[in-house]
């Protein structure tokens, strides 16, 4: 009898650990997708992930996908599950990966690099919660770089949150601030109803819009008059409200649609928003004044960047292109030549005449413009303690080779633009021209 129970003891025990390994085997399936066997195939089988330099950020090896080049553009590269891509290029051009093609992206490794170390140094230093950098080939509209912080290693992915894994030069959206007001200032020269050396009458306040109008203000000290390269170099909203005063709404609305803003960017397959622009029909004196300051619409770093790009490549846009061969070239004119030059020369004094220390170099000639924007907090109203720092810009300002845009999100300590995202503009340029070995040439600044 004893001898039975033993058995049947026995029995039971190899029943039981039989039903758990296989419950192992059915817990796999779920969480693996398909058996070991066939994710090896799929995998060994995809297509390599490149950048215009040769370096390769997603390959296959030994049955899995491996990221050679770590956090480098992590977030664009996205990961990849147990037989597809979930995140990134890796699930917008899943397909062609899979068929085994090799994806060359435009990207510049050190570019890339660069614009992610710059980052890293100053986001954490001043306490913001995110930034993102693009760099673009001016002539081209290639993108050199496309950088997030906080980093992102795909070779690790579940380690990080779904916050983590958003290529956020494509796809957080932000209010512009200041940093759109030489681009509107070069729409009024294209439209005839300014110059760079008409003056205006800018006290600190003023009143805009009549009725439902409101009180429009500036941040920075300034004399009571100013010409149109004052109102850039001091950043002044109550410059800009008379500027765009004789502006059709309608004619700077489709300006701004022109730069890009409120428009899908025309980046194939990977995601990208929009931003937005409020309807022509909500548009009145209030709504133009604070548009041409960058309140009260918004956009993408890829956005503001492509839409700098139109003052650095003589006034034609030109679509950004990430992909080597994927998509055509969309070019328009928006501005003209003449116009884009003398709005490039305002830049490269607002570097040179106010914020030198910060965003220039010596010897070399760079042209930008910070902005320091409040953002919209839960209940719709404007914040008064969390600010998006950016920057457009790009060098050498008289041909300008590079351009950049900059944002930083949520800094607590030095949030204005000019004192972060500027000195990320300056570091990143630093590094391209250290790359280029460019000489420096004369002292750039004009009172030298």
């Amino acid at each position: 009898m004893e001898v039975k129970i033993r058995t049947r003891s026995a029995f039971m025990r190899v029943l039981a650990l039989g039903m758990f390994l296989l419950l192992v085997w059915a817990y796999g399936q779920l969480e693996w997708g398909v058996p070991q066997a066939v994710r090896s195939s799929v995998v060994q089988a995809r297509g390599k992930i490149v950048t215009s330099d040769g370096k390769v950020l997603a390959m296959s090896r030994d049955g899995k996908r491996v990221y050679p080049q770590g956090q480098i553009a992590g977030q664009l590269v996205g990961m990849m599950g147990a037989t597809e891509g979930l995140e990134g290029l890796e699930a917008a051009y899943n397909d062609s990966l899979a068929a085994g093609q090799t994806l060359k992206l435009t990207l510049d490794t050190q570019v890339q690099a660069s614009a992610e170390a710059a980052l890293a140094r100053a986001v954490p230093a001043h306490r913001g919660e995110f930034g993102s950098v693009v760099v673009l080939e001016t002539r081209t509209g290639r993108v050199l770089a496309a950088a997030t912080y906080p980093p992102f290693n795909p070779n690790n992915w579940r380690r990080y949150g779904p916050e983590v894994w958003l290529n956020r030069p494509f796809v957080t959206r932000f209010e512009p601030g200041s940093t759109i007001k030489p681009l509107v200032v070069a729409a009024a020269m294209n439209e005839g109803l300014t110059t760079p050396d008409t003056v205006y009458s800018t006290p600190m306040r003023r009143f805009v819009g009549g009725r439902w109008g409101s009180t429009i203000g500036d941040a920075v000290a300034h004399p009571s008059s100013l010409n149109t390269q004052g109102v850039l170099r001091y950043s002044s909203n109550v410059g800009m409200t008379h500027i765009v005063e004789r502006f059709p709404s309608e004619d700077l609305y489709g300006y701004l649609k022109a730069y890009g803003f409120g428009k899908e960017p025309s980046v194939p397959n990977l995601p990208a928003a929009t931003g937005s622009l409020q309807p022509l029909s909500r548009w009145n004196d209030l709504v133009r004044a604070t548009n041409s300051f960058g309140q009260g619409m918004s956009g993408t770093n890829l956005q503001m960047a492509a839409a700098f790009n139109v003052l650095a490549n003589d006034g034609q846009y030109v679509t950004p292109r990430l992909v080597e061969g994927a998509g055509g070239v969309e070019r328009r004119n928006v501005i003209r030549p003449e116009v884009a030059r003398a709005t490039r020369r305002m830049l490269r004094n607002v570097i040179n005449e106010g914020i030198f220390a910060k965003a220039g170099i010596e010897g070399y000639d760079l042209a930008g413009k910070t902005g320091t924007a409040q953002t919209v907090d839960a209940n719709g109203r404007y914040s008064k303690t969390v600010y998006d720092s950016t920057f457009g810009g790009f060098f050498p300002a008289e041909s300008p080779r590079v351009t950049i845009a900059v944002m930083v999100h949520g800094a607590k300590i030095e949030y204005h633009g000019s004192q972060l995202a500027a000195p990320i503009f300056k570091e990143i340029s630093a590094d391209v021209l250290s790359g280029w070995a460019a000489a420096p040439g004369k002292a750039s600044r004009s009172d030298e």
